[in-house]
């Protein structure tokens, strides 16, 4: 925890019985838990919001704060099951608990920015990314399902983008994790945006790195994280690959590449022993941003990434290697051709001190600090950009908004 008086805490700036914190759901410790972990501890009398709650797989690190959640947790609290519950979460998270609270600051990846604060409350939203599903890897999403059902999904997903862009009007300052995520706002929801990236707990990387004969992926196994791609690669180039995490793709990828080693899910010790061992991390996916690659450096170790998203913010010709999207050839031929143990560990250890956590709560305290002096921003300041707006032509919605109106959802998000 950060003292608050040493990271401009202002005069007039909100006091922890203020302030209710908000995340979508705390069922594991990935990147946005870790990261919203580092904002709960800015103001550590502020109860916490959720829409479900696991105190075993989030290791206990919430066990000393008031958890609230929703009407949800007795049936939905479980990583394994708890997306088969998807229409019912905007109901849930409009019903969640906030409206005594003068200051809103939510986490928000998906839901979480939904919630109804007061009329009179500033709500300031911490953006992983928009949801995924439902714009920019909707179609994605809709292949997941059977043939038969995709129609009704494209329905379903429909009616929570239309959900999605109202409760964006709700927030009155949104702070992205990323560069792509800001864009991502403004595209999706018109909306200008502050940059701050997520923050990494680079000290508990301070062991020498001793690079072994494998290359290291960390990260869900689920379509968007492209392990399939890294997993490729890796065979294409004779090179071993441990893969790190779970996740629907599991079985099948294991089925398919038999020489990689599947962890599955490991703790901290661990996964810092996995990081100083490897040769280079793998990241063939779009990162929003990619706490991974910021770790992988604090260990001393460089990355081999796809050239977009979070890794452009990250990587570097001395901390790495960026490679073509979606190119396995590429990927590949890279693998083979680098010496991944010419990298100066003290320049990777000093780019990943940019993204320490304690700079991360420095910003965000000032942050909010800064946007409760000003009045809230509305969606009529997005910035300009170069990409075009995204507009219903581009994205049919239909006009049903399947099972939420009548489940009571009424005018949220």
């Amino acid at each position: 925890m950060i003292d608050l008086s040493a990271v401009g805490h202002t005069a007039g700036a909100p006091s922890t019985d203020d302030v209710v914190l908000v995340h979508d759901y705390l069922l594991v410790m990935r990147g946005a838990e870790r990261t919203f972990e580092a904002i709960s501890a800015c103001y550590p009398d502020a109860p916490i919001t959720t829409l479900l709650y696991d105190s075993a797989r989030t290791e206990g690190r919430f066990d000393h704060r008031h958890v609230r959640t929703s009407f949800l947790q007795p049936v939905a609290a479980d990583q394994r099951r708890f997306r088969s519950f998807l229409p019912l979460f905007p109901v849930a998270v409009n019903r969640l608990a906030v409206a005594g609270a003068r200051v809103v600051i939510s986490s928000s990846s998906a839901f979480a920015h939904g919630v109804s604060p007061a009329p009179d409350a500033v709500h300031i939203c911490y953006c992983h990314t928009p949801f995924r599903y439902v714009w920019h890897e909707r179609e994605r999403a809709v292949r997941s399902f059977t043939a038969a059902a995709r129609p009704a999904a494209r329905l379903m997903l429909g009616a929570v983008r239309r959900w999605d862009l109202r409760a964006s009007e709700r927030v009155s300052q949104f702070i992205a994790n990323s560069e792509i995520t800001r864009d991502r706002i403004a595209d999706f929801y018109g909306r200008d945006a502050i940059v701050i990236h997520p923050p990494v707990d680079v000290e508990r990387f301070s062991a020498e790195p001793d690079p072994q004969d494998y290359m290291l992926a960390v990260g869900e196994i689920a379509a968007h994280k492209n392990i399939e791609i890294a997993l490729a690669a890796c065979e294409r180039a004779g090179v071993k690959l441990k893969v790190v995490g779970g996740g629907p793709d599991l079985p099948r990828l294991r089925e398919r590449f038999r020489n990689a080693e599947f962890l599955g899910r490991v703790d901290d010790r661990r996964l810092v022993e996995l990081y100083s061992g490897c040769r280079a991390l793998v990241v063939a996916a779009t990162e929003e941003f990619g706490i991974t690659m910021v770790e992988a450096h604090a260990a001393g170790r460089p990355v081999i990434a796809a050239a977009r998203g979070g890794a452009l913010e990250i990587v570097t010709g001395e901390t790495g290697v960026l490679v073509s999207p979606n190119s396995v050839d590429e990927m590949a031929e890279a693998l083979r051709a680098t010496d991944w143990e010419g990298f100066d560990v003290a320049v990777l250890r000093a780019n990943a001190e940019r993204f320490s956590s304690t700079r991360f709560q420095t910003r965000f305290v000032d942050t909010v600090n800064a946007t409760l002096g000003l009045a809230p921003q509305r969606p009529g300041s997005a910035r300009k950009t170069s990409h075009e707006m995204v507009t219903w032509p581009d994205y049919p919605v239909p006009d049903a908004e399947i099972g939420f109106a009548a489940a009571g959802e009424g005018s949220s998000r």
